[in-house]
């Protein structure tokens, strides 16, 4: 399996790329690499900055259909992406859990997304994705929809309930994010 790692965004609310945050002593996106490379046979980092990423050990790309947002970004790891499979996240996840990054590995055989279903909604930076999703996700940003689970209907689908999510995360913090400064401060 392919690890994906989008980190693409405007960053807007934040200010500046969150990648580069800091959270319990390591940049995000260094915790994000760590994990991944752990995990996955090939760790691709999707931005429309590569310059800023020439540290990192991994593939770096931009995305092939610019300004399409994160389904944009899952279409370019997906597309050069060498695995049939890809768990994508986002780089402003300070809480990825490899234990439960290998449950959904170990579940997606057979399945073209294996999806987190919290009882708040589904985790779509936070999933695996076959790549015969491409076709139908390229369809959708042509047309200009870009929500993402707009590609999910007519794939074989996947959904984690909360209980096996509340099993590997007692905590509730798996998919926290850091959007905003504040975010950010809560996390300490």
């Amino acid at each position: 399996m392919t690890g994906v790692i989008l980190s693409g965004g405007k960053n807007r609310r934040m200010g500046q790329n969150k990648a580069f945050l800091t959270v319990e002593g390591e940049r995000l996106i260094d915790r994000t690499v760590r994990i991944f490379r752990a995990l996955f046979k090939e760790v691709i980092i999707v931005t429309s900055n590569p310059t800023d990423y020439l540290d990192q050990p991994c593939v770096v790309v931009t995305d092939i259909l610019p300004n399409k947002g994160a389904l944009g970004g899952i279409y370019t790891g997906l597309f050069f992406a060498r695995e049939e499979h890809a768990f994508v996240a986002a780089c402003d996840m300070p809480f990825l859990n490899p234990s439960f990054l290998e449950y959904m590995v170990r579940r997606s055989t057979g399945y073209d997304i294996v999806i987190p279903a919290p009882a708040d909604g589904l985790q779509p930076l936070h999933a695996v994705y076959a790549r015969r999703c491409l076709p139908v996700i390229r369809g959708l940003i042509h047309r200009d929809r870009l929500k993402i689970t707009g590609f999910y209907p007519g794939h074989h689908l996947l959904k984690l309930s909360p209980e096996i999510i509340h099993s590997f995360d007692p905590a509730g913090r798996m998919f926290r994010n850091v959007n905003t400064p504040e975010d950010l401060r809560k996390l300490g």
